[in-house]
């Protein structure tokens, strides 16, 4: 067999032998850990998404149990809470008007139907 060939297989076999081995280091020998995962580890950018798409639901369901089941997934904070930190960053990060009309329109109706927290 040419030199040239065996160099071929050998530069295969190491890249197989390579990928073997990362395979059996990440799934076996050192797995991922999952800890500390909840939304409200999101950065503040996919926070107020998140708050923007439970808007757009709401604008197009009219529930507003659901938007208020949606926004407790972002943690701690009251929804009110929520909405208003998001609103705040769609407001200096320039998001759509229609997106920040969601958003309000949301708050609105949160403000009205729940009482004040203190």
């Amino acid at each position: 067999m040419p030199r040239r060939i065996r160099r071929f297989i050998f530069f295969g076999m190491m890249i197989l032998l390579g990928i073997v081995l990362g395979v059996v280091y990440g799934w076996i020998i050192n797995p991922v850990r999952y800890t500390q995962t909840g939304l409200q580890t999101l950065r503040i950018d996919y926070r107020t998404d998140f708050v923007l798409m439970a808007a757009e639901l709401y604008q197009s369901e009219g529930d507003l149990a659901g938007a208020l089941a949606r926004l407790s997934y972002l943690g701690a904070n009251s929804p009110q809470d929520s909405m208003q930190e998001a609103i705040a960053y769609a407001e200096e990060n320039n998001y759509a008007p229609t997106d920040l009309a969601s958003m309000q329109a949301l708050f609105i109706d949160i403000k009205r139907f729940l009482p004040p927290l203190e």
